[in-house]
């Protein structure tokens, strides 16, 4: 009986392995595809902080450098809000009476900064997913494989 239990958990993790697999490469390719379709490159090296020296030039097409990217975005935000948010913005214009265009345009800059953002980030996140479907459908497989050899061997 133990034996069976074995054969078929062995078998049902090898078919989900692949199966993990294949969503997980999808995934990812359709990330790539998303992030090329955007065509955002990343500025010259002498335009960039160090950190970031090493995207000198390139297309943001993985999850990676989409986090890269939103970093720099984050970045050029902070500097020209002088470290406020959005929501900060938005206060100090409703106190001004609304009629303060440098903190409206300062507000729409950093909406726009904070949103694009976001999406980068969101884009590092579904990078992360994949990474980790990865991970499973080894892990999977790997696991079916002991399974089905235990079944056999015991």
């Amino acid at each position: 009986m133990v034996s069976i239990i074995l054969t078929i958990t062995g078998i049902v993790l090898l078919v989900a392995g692949p199966i993990i697999a294949v969503r997980g490469l999808a995934g990812r390719r359709a990330i790539i595809q998303e992030l090329a379709e955007q065509r955002i490159s990343f500025p010259a090296r002498e335009e960039l902080p160090d950190r970031l020296a090493r995207y000198a030039g390139a297309q943001v097409r993985t999850g990676d450098q989409a986090k890269a990217y939103s970093d720099l975005i984050a970045a050029h935000v902070t500097k020209a809000t002088g470290g406020r948010t959005y929501a900060e913005i938005a206060d100090e214009l409703k106190t001004s009476g609304r009629t303060d265009e440098r903190l409206a345009k300062l507000r729409e800059m950093a909406f726009m900064g904070q949103t694009l953002r976001g999406a980068l980030l969101g884009a590092y996140q579904a990078w992360q997913i994949t990474l980790l479907a990865l991970g499973l459908a080894g892990l999977f497989t790997i696991t079916g494989l002991a399974f089905l050899a235990w079944a056999l061997l015991g």
